[in-house]
């Protein structure tokens, strides 16, 4: 029993253990003693809070403490090491939401911005998309015009090559007739001519 005592106590002791080594962290809203002079034997006249806004009058380097006048108008000595430059958490998170609200309306009007683009450079797109689909309608319509206008002049010229050899054709058959005619005119002349008889006595 007594064993079993001692191992509980052992294992409490070790789940413990790490949790008081654990790190901690110090707040901001914390406060500063201000003394009647520079150093921790002077009397206590008030207390800074963290963040608040201080005048400085003077610093005494070799004790390390600062002259100064708070928001409410004391004057008293503050460790150097506790007055910054930089603001405050009190002052610094205000002014961070406001520029972080102006960010996200910054950001909500590029995005509306954007989606009006967007929207427009649809839109154009679309009449884009639609006078190509047009032109290339009329585009088709003229070349189907094109090959029916070729084809009716190779009809046109096959018809015209026709015709010539037609009238070719015909020259030569009424030539040849002309021809045939002429001959046999020629041939048949004579004998329709009645010939004159000549006299005995010579004499025509």
């Amino acid at each position: 029993m007594k064993h079993l005592y001692s191992a509980l106590v052992l294992l409490f002791v070790l789940v413990a253990a790490p949790r008081a080594m654990a790190e901690n962290y110090i707040s901001d809203d914390l406060f500063t003693y201000m003394h009647a002079g520079p150093g921790t034997q002077y009397r206590i006249i008030g207390s800074v809070d963290a963040g608040d806004k201080v005048t400085v009058l003077k610093r005494n380097r070799d004790e390390g403490y600062t002259q100064l006048v708070d928001s409410r108008g004391r004057k008293g000595w503050v460790k150097s090491d506790y007055v910054t430059t930089q603001p405050g958490l009190k002052e610094r998170v205000p002014a961070l939401e406001a520029e972080l609200k102006e960010v996200k309306s910054a950001l909500a009007s590029a995005k509306d911005d954007a989606k009006a683009q967007q929207k427009g450079l649809a839109e154009s797109l679309k009449q884009r998309n639609a006078q190509i689909e047009k032109l290339e309608a009329h585009s088709s319509e003229l070349n189907k015009k094109l090959i029916d206008a070729q084809s009716e002049i190779r009809a046109l010229r096959a018809k015209i090559d026709t015709q010539k050899d037609d009238l070719l054709m015909r020259w030569f058959t009424y030539g040849g007739m002309v021809a045939g005619g002429g001959l046999l005119f020629g041939l048949i002349l004579p004998h329709l001519i009645p010939r004159k008889k000549r006299r005995r006595d010579g004499w025509a």
